[in-house]
């Protein structure tokens, strides 16, 4: 599980990055388009028909920005949030089928990828080909699994509805020339320690097409609304939390000039658009019960917030608001939150007397809630790994464990005890599952280099540059697999050789292909 080391004088790199793609990707009609062709926008083509630009090609630009993504130092892979967001983004996948919104050539050529950074401004977007971009900041913020299944029902809608195949259709060749300044600057202002040079490259494309302006048309944000309705209450996810996240955005619109609410800048609620979703939905809390807050959800969002690493005055704050009158007088469901943030962030701020005290109290209140009480648990397993005490984590944890989180850190609390034998079969067939796993294929790296078998642990570490599409990186360490098997000699398994050199042919293959590609920078 990764460590999170506050820096409250460490910019943002990933805000920048955020802000741009979901502007580039997310645009209006109205803004690029002559007036003739927003004419032909309004007559927008059939559910799923992507004109021109077919589903490979949309795929084929989704991979070229998310590889620069995931070289992004904020991109995150948080096993636990990551596990949380799984959950509900497989319901709504399962739900877009069942529809027939998913059609099984998206099905099977898009990534359904959802990358999750550190940002806390409120954002979500949709990426070409399937990925999608999702904040902390707004994990942060929504007050159920209802809130967040509803504005990821809404991106997950553009995605299969080909919106973004739409827009780019109708930009033609100038869309690329626009994206390819927009990256430039991304990657600029990530390895600038004040993002001055990425920033004026950014500027100059805003120049071009007016970036704080660039949206969905009306037309696709109203069938992304009402698809991804459907798919959210057809998830089994209650139309409450629609409601509820809905008049959240209606007073964050009236609210939003400080630029908190990025997602109202690239999907703007509008006059009509209010009235359709109220008409259509009957969008009225005193319609039915609101969703009532439930504990695990409230300590998830406590995580996502500590993780956007506020700043050291804040986590000591955090820690100190488990202790007052106000926590006394809380739900237990609030309650529940404050001392997950208050746990994690003495832990972060390495204070582990204070952070397994916190986790006490939490398994205490959380005891009678099995969701819950499994996110204690693990939060105490983390506490004790940081601390050093990989012995008490392992106790905390079931190492057969089929789940992500606990079967990520029950290999990170066996390589701190150097007994790796046990978890490797379990990784092994996880990523044979789950080959784009890139962070499941670093720790069987750990686990075989703690188990001195060098071979197996420099593949697995190739095998996680290629599940970041990171080829050249996972070339070399295929080509350093071979050159280790050579020095072996007749030491060397060869059903493993075999593998390695099978491999190294397939990724050098794709490195060539890479090379022939368009830059995008």
């Amino acid at each position: 599980m990764p460590r999170l080391t506050p820096d409250p004088h460490k910019k943002s790199q990933l805000t920048p990055v955020l802000r741009t793609l979901c502007a580039t990707f997310l645009i209006a009609s109205q803004v690029l388009l002559p007036t003739p062709a927003l004419a032909q926008m309004q007559m927008l083509p059939g559910m799923g028909d992507g004109g021109e630009m077919t589903a490979s090609a949309e795929r084929h630009l989704g991979d070229q920005i998310a590889r620069e993504l995931y070289r992004d130092t904020d991109y995150v892979d948080d096993p636990v949030i990551a596990a949380y967001v799984q959950d509900i983004w497989q319901r709504l996948l399962a739900a877009a089928r069942a529809r027939g919104e998913l059609t099984p050539e998206l099905d099977e050529r898009f990534a359904w990828t959802i990358l999750l950074g550190r940002d806390r401004n409120i954002n979500a977007f949709a990426l070409p080909g399937g990925y999608l971009g999702l904040n902390l900041g707004l994990v942060a913020v929504v007050g159920s699994r209802d809130e967040l299944a509803t504005v990821l029902g809404h991106e997950l809608s553009h995605v299969t509805q080909r919106h973004i195949a739409r827009i780019m259709d109708k930009q033609g060749k100038q869309f690329p020339l626009m994206l390819a300044g927009l990256i430039l600057g991304m990657i600029a202002a990530s390895k600038s320690r004040n993002g001055d040079a990425g920033q004026a490259m950014i500027m100059g494309s805003q120049a071009l097409f007016a970036q704080n302006q660039l949206n969905f048309s009306r037309d696709m944000e109203r069938e992304a609304d009402r698809i991804g309705f459907g798919v959210m209450t057809q998830a089994g996810f209650a139309p409450q939390g629609a409601a509820a996240m809905f008049e959240k955005l209606q007073y964050a619109s009236r609210l939003n000039d400080n630029g908190s609410y990025p997602y109202l800048r690239s999907h703007p609620l509008t006059t009509e658009r209010i009235s359709d979703m109220q008409g259509r939905f009957q969008f009225r809390m005193d319609a039915a019960p609101p969703v009532p807050p439930v504990m695990d959800h409230a300590m998830i969002a406590s995580r996502a917030r500590v993780m956007t690493q506020p700043g050291v005055d804040v986590l000591r704050l955090w820690i100190d608001s488990a202790s007052t009158g106000e926590f006394a007088k809380s739900t237990p469901v609030q309650q529940a939150g404050t001392l997950y943030a208050a746990a994690l962030s003495a832990k972060e701020m390495r204070d582990y007397k204070t952070a397994r005290a916190m986790a006490e109290r939490l398994v205490t209140l959380t005891a009678d809630d099995a969701p819950a009480a499994k996110q204690a648990r693990w939060l105490r397993a983390e506490i004790e790994l940081a601390a050093g005490a990989a012995p008490k984590a392992a106790a905390l944890l079931d190492a057969k464990s089929k789940e992500r989180p606990e079967m990520l850190l029950s290999a990170e609390a066996a390589t701190a005890m150097h007994q790796p034998a046990p978890m490797i079969p379990v990784l092994r067939d996880w990523v044979a599952a789950n080959p784009c796993d890139a962070t499941a294929w670093r720790t069987l790296a750990n686990l075989y280099g703690a188990q001195n078998d060098t071979v197996r642990a420099v593949r697995a570490d190739a095998e996680a540059n290629v599940a970041i599409l990171d080829y050249p990186a996972a070339r070399d360490r295929f080509k350093a697999a071979q050159e280790l098997m050579r020095q072996s000699g007749k030491s060397v398994d060869h059903y493993e050789a075999s593998i390695i050199d099978t491999r190294a042919r397939a990724v050098d293959a794709l490195v060539k292909q890479q090379a022939e590609e368009p830059p995008l920078k």
